[in-house]
């Protein structure tokens, strides 16, 4: 008896660790995206249009780390990269992390 306890307990942890995480990874995320959407709010308040090779990056590392193996297209300019990381913002916002 003591044990199938021991056992519950165990497993109810690892339930709450892997739900801490899924919480963690997903502010973690969360945060990026802002700094990148603040760094192409400057750029598109410098009226420039093109991604920069950093940004560019960064964005498509985000969008490679996505569950189900991230997003096919590359934003091809500021208000694209703004766009696509606006609605990966809204995906993360209205998900639980249950469903992670």
């Amino acid at each position: 008896m003591i044990e199938e306890a021991c056992i519950a307990i165990e497993s109810v942890e690892a339930r709450d660790r892997r739900l801490r995480e899924a919480k963690y990874a997903r502010r973690n995320r969360m945060r990026y995206i802002d700094h990148l959407l603040n760094e192409l709010e400057m750029l598109n308040l410098a009226e420039r249009r093109e991604l920069p090779q950093p940004i560019s990056g960064a964005v498509a590392r985000l969008l490679a780390d996505l569950p189900g193996g991230g997003v096919a297209c590359r934003p091809g300019s500021v208000i694209e990269a703004m766009d696509l990381l606006y609605e990966i913002q809204d995906g993360l916002m209205f998900t639980s992390p249950d469903e992670d």
